[in-house]
């Protein structure tokens, strides 16, 4: 009698492992050695820098400085502007008094709030700078007293304001110290407290 036919035996696996899914490599084990076995890869993100901490270059570069605080103000140009102001108030204010051969109030304070404005927006809040407008509209609102006063002496002797003003002005001066009064002085004073005003709404 014949005996039965033994199947075959099924091919080995190279590493043991059972076949899965047709897939002749399933289960194989990591190579001994391989110390990135079973590490996933990561995600690329398309940073080349990603995961770094910062300064971890080598000879990093320092955090940039601070940048200086900017100027605050320029007192020579703002004690500038308020002396070419009160000297362009000054004329104004003395065409207008000597217009109407009168004084005005608001017109004295509007001279100082002008100088004082004008220097502190161009110079800055500074200390300085409202003091010099102080001074100067004091002596804008002077000036134009002195010029009201020669426009009236010179249509009063029918000469030109220029001969009364430039070649006459200590008679000028002396005319308004014997004219002056009570609400001449007052003016005065406006003006410099009107320039500390300006100087503190251009602030």
């Amino acid at each position: 009698m014949s005996q039965p036919v033994q199947p075959p035996n099924p091919p080995q696996q190279p590493y043991g492992g059972q076949p899965a899914d047709g897939n002749p490599y399933a289960g194989q084990q990591p190579a001994p050695g391989n110390p990135y076995a079973g590490q996933q890869p990561g995600a690329p993100t398309g940073n080349p820098f990603a995961g770094q901490q910062p300064g971890q270059f080598a000879g990093g570069f320092p955090p940039a400085p601070p940048a200086p605080p900017a100027a605050r103000g320029n007192v020579g140009l703002g004690v500038l502007t308020a002396l070419g102001t009160a000297i362009v108030a000054a004329i104004l204010y003395g065409v207008i008094a000597g217009s109407i051969e009168r004084e005005v109030g608001y017109a004295a304070i509007g001279v100082g709030f002008l100088v004082g404005f004008a220097a502190s927006k161009v110079g800055g809040p500074l200390p300085a700078v409202g003091a010099a407008s102080a001074v100067f509209s004091l002596g804008a609102v002077f000036l134009g007293q002195l010029v009201a006063m020669s426009m009236i002496l010179a249509d009063g002797l029918g000469v030109g304001f220029s001969e009364v003003f430039f070649e006459h002005f200590g008679d000028v001066v002396d005319v308004w110290k014997q004219e002056a009064d009570f609400m001449t002085y007052l003016f005065l004073l406006l003006g410099p407290v009107a320039a500390f005003g300006g100087a503190r709404k251009a602030a």
